[in-house]
C-alpha cells in the first residue's frame, strides 16, 4: 500500500541521490554475489526480485550503495563473469523489467547501484563469438577477438606457452589451424581491444545501463585489455619473469594504451548528471593504480592491500599511509575492502596462521585439506575480523563489504567435489578447489532447507551450522556481528566530516595499538596485541568487543568521541 509520506519519502530520496556527484567518496558499498543473496521464486539460484524483497535489509544495515555482480545471461563457465549478451539479464535472474524494479526500488530507498562491467572477454555463446567461429581466417568477425595461426609443421601447436589464469593453455584451437586467446577459461574468449569496433560497442553498453539509472560500474580486470601480440611473442616464464606495471611494458597487463580506452568510458560517464562513476579492478604495484583512479579516467581503483595482509599494526598503518599518500595524485578517495567473491572469507583468514604476504597460500592450504590442516582457530578469526572492519569503517574513503561478512560468516571448505561450480577446481585439480566456498547462499532463517534463502534449497550446498550466522539469529542478539555493523554504518554516516586522518601515539607506548583521529574529534582506537590498553578520555561509540574493566582488550576496536 502506497500513501502520500511514502510518496514523500521516495521523491527526496531520489533528489539527495541525483544532486551529490562526490557520493561515491565515502561511501559504503555492499557487494551482491545475486545467485547466492536472495531466490523469490524457489529455483536455488538467487534473483533479481530476491534482492529487491531484501532491500529493507539493506537499509537497516546502513549501505550506501550496492554493487552488483554479473547478473547478464551466461553458462557460468565463472560465475557469471563468462557474458553472452552485455545489455539483458539471465533469464535464471529475472527480466530486464525487473532489473528496472529493482533499481528504482533501490533509489527510492536512497540506495545507489553499481554494476559488474566484463570488458576483457565474453564468453563464447556471445553472437559475436558465434560470429567468429562461422568466419574465415582473416574476416573482421575473428578481429574482434584474438586468433593467431598455430605453431609447429602442421600448424597444430599453440602459438606459444601461455597458461590461462584458471590453468592449462590459454590458447584453444577451433580446428582449421588457429586458436583464440583466453587469459581465464576456455569459455571466456579475449576481446581485441585495437579492434574500433569492440571499444565503440562497450561505449553503447555503458550508455545502455546508465540510461537505465546505474549509478557507477566495477570494472572486472580492467588491467588487462590492451595487449601487445607482437611476433615473436615471449615464453610463459619470460612473462612471469617481468614485472606486471613496469612503465606499461608488459604485453599482457597494465598497458598505457589503457589510458585512451579509459579516457573515452570517462566522457561517457561525463555525459550524466550526475556523472556516473567507475572502480577498477585492478591488480597492479600501488604506484600504478593513479592511472585508473584519475579523474580523467576510471575515477577510482580497488585497493587490495588490506585483504593481503596479515593482521599486524606495523603493516596496517603502512599500508594505510601508503593509500592515503596516493590519493593525493589524483584526487581520488580510497578504497578499502577485506572479502570479496574471489578470496576466503577474512572472519576465516584472521583465525588461520598468518600468512606472511604469501599471496593468500595459507586459506588455499587450508581449503584444499578441506578445513583441516592448518588448524582454523574460529573465535579469534572472528574476533580479529570484527575489529578489521570497525578500523576500516573509520578510515576516509569508500567502504566496500561483501555479503554475508556482516554475519561474520565463515569460508565454507568441505564442500563436496561433486557439488563445486569453479573453473579453476576442474582445471587445477589438487592445487587449487577454487572460490565456491565464499559463494555459498545467504542464510537468512535459522532453519530450513534453505535457511531461508529461498523455498527448495541452494544451487551450492549450505553447511548445517549455517543457521548461527543467519540474520534471523544475529539480529535477535546485541552483541552480534550484524549489529555491529549496523551500528557502526549509522555511526560512521553519521560521523564522516572530511577526508583527513591524524594519527596520536598512545600513552603506554605499545606498538600494537593503531589510534587515530577523523575531522569532527571522532577517534578510532585498534589494539593488535594481547594486553588490554586503557582508552583516552571520551565518550565511546562502538567497540568490536565489550571493554574490560575499562579497558580495550587485545584483538578489538573502540570508537570514541573526544
Amino acid at each position: 500500500m502506497t500513501d502520500s509520506t511514502t510518496d514523500t519519502r521516495t521523491t527526496e530520496a531520489s533528489a539527495v541521490l541525483a544532486s551529490d556527484p562526490n557520493w561515491w567518496r565515502q561511501a559504503a558499498v555492499y557487494q551482491i554475489y545475486p545467485r547466492s543473496f536472495a531466490d523469490a521464486n524457489g529455483d536455488g539460484i538467487g534473483d533479481l526480485p530476491g534482492i529487491t524483497s531484501r532491500i529493507p535489509y539493506l537499509v537497516e544495515l546502513g549501505v550506501d550503495a550496492v554493487w552488483l555482480s554479473p547478473f547478464y545471461p551466461s553458462a557460468l563457465a565463472d560465475g557469471g563473469y563468462d557474458v553472452d549478451d552485455y545489455r539483458d539479464v539471465d533469464p535464471k535472474l529475472g527480466t530486464l523489467a525487473d532489473f528496472d524494479v529493482m533499481i528504482a526500488a533501490l533509489h527510492a530507498a536512497g540506495i545507489r547501484l553499481i554494476v559488474d562491467i566484463v570488458p576483457n572477454h565474453s564468453s563464447n555463446r556471445h553472437e559475436w563469438f558465434r560470429e567468429a567461429l562461422a568466419s574465415p581466417r582473416g574476416s573482421a568477425a575473428r578481429d574482434r577477438y584474438i586468433f593467431r595461426d598455430g605453431e609447429g609443421p602442421d600448424g597444430t601447436e599453440p602459438p606459444s606457452d601461455w597458461q590461462s589464469m584458471f590453468g592449462g593453455s590459454a590458447w584453444q584451437p577451433v580446428g582449421d589451424g588457429q586458436f583464440y586467446l583466453h587469459l581465464f577459461a576456455p569459455e571466456q574468449p579475449d576481446f581485441n581491444w585495437a579492434n574500433p569496433e569492440v571499444r565503440a560497442d562497450f561505449l553503447t553498453t555503458l550508455r545502455f545501463w546508465a540510461d537505465r539509472g546505474v549509478d557507477g560500474f566495477r570494472v572486472d580486470v580492467a588491467h588487462a585489455l590492451a595487449k601487445d601480440l607482437t611476433y615473436p611473442l615471449r615464453s610463459h616464464a619470460e612473462l612471469a619473469a617481468m614485472q606486471i606495471g613496469a612503465e606499461g611494458s608488459h604485453p599482457l597487463w597494465d598497458r598505457e594504451e589503457l589510458d585512451e580506452i579509459y579516457a573515452e568510458w570517462r566522457a561517457v560517464f561525463d555525459e550524466y548528471d550526475p556523472p556516473r562513476i567507475a572502480v577498477a579492478e585492478a591488480w597492479v604495484e600501488p604506484a600504478r593504480r593513479h592511472r585508473y583512479a584519475a579523474p580523467t579516467s576510471l575515477g577510482q581503483a580497488f585497493n587490495f592491500d588490506l585483504l593481503r595482509a596479515d593482521f599486524d599494526a606495523d603493516g596496517f598503518r603502512a599500508i594505510i599511509d601508503q593509500n592515503l599518500e596516493s590519493v593525493t595524485v589524483t584526487g581520488s578517495s580510497n578504497t578499502w575492502v577485506f572479502s570479496n567473491h574471489d578470496v576466503v572469507r577474512h572472519a576465516t583468514r584472521y583465525g588461520l596462521p598468518d600468512d606472511h604476504g604469501n599471496d593468500g597460500q595459507v586459506g588455499r592450504q587450508w581449503l584444499l585439506s578441506g578445513g583441516v590442516s592448518p588448524e582454523l582457530d574460529a573465535e579469534r578469526g572472528l574476533r580479529r575480523a570484527r575489529a578489521a572492519s570497525l578500523l576500516m569503517l573509520a578510515l576516509p574513503g569508500s567502504a566496500y563489504l561483501y555479503q554475508g561478512e556482516e554475519l561474520g560468516l565463515p569460508e565454507v571448505a568441505d564442500l563436496p567435489d561433486a557439488e563445486r561450480q569453479d573453473p579453476t577446481f576442474f582445471r587445477s585439480p589438487g592445487v587449487d578447489v577454487g572460490r565456491d566456498g565464499c559463494r555459498v547462499p545467504l542464510p537468512w532463517a535459522r532453519t530450513g532447507s534453505s535457511f531461508g534463502f529461498g523455498a527448495d534449497g541452494a544451487h551450492l550446498p549450505q553447511p548445517s551450522w549455517f543457521g548461527d550466522y543467519s540474520v534471523e539469529a544475529e539480529q535477535a542478539d546485541p552483541d552480534s556481528t550484524l549489529n555491529l555493523y549496523r551500528r557502526a554504518l549509522r555511526l560512521r554516516r553519521d560521523l564522516q566530516d572530511g577526508e583527513l586522518l591524524t594519527w596520536h601515539a598512545h600513552p603506554s607506548g605499545s606498538d600494537d595499538v593503531l589510534w587515530f583521529e577523523r575531522p569532527g574529534g571522532w577517534h578510532s582506537l585498534t589494539n593488535f596485541g594481547d594486553a588490554p590498553v586503557e582508552l583516552p578520555d571520551g565518550e565511546v561509540l562502538v567497540t568490536s568487543v565489550p571493554l574490560v574493566d575499562g579497558l580495550l582488550p587485545g584483538a578489538a576496536t573502540a570508537w570514541l568521541r573526544g
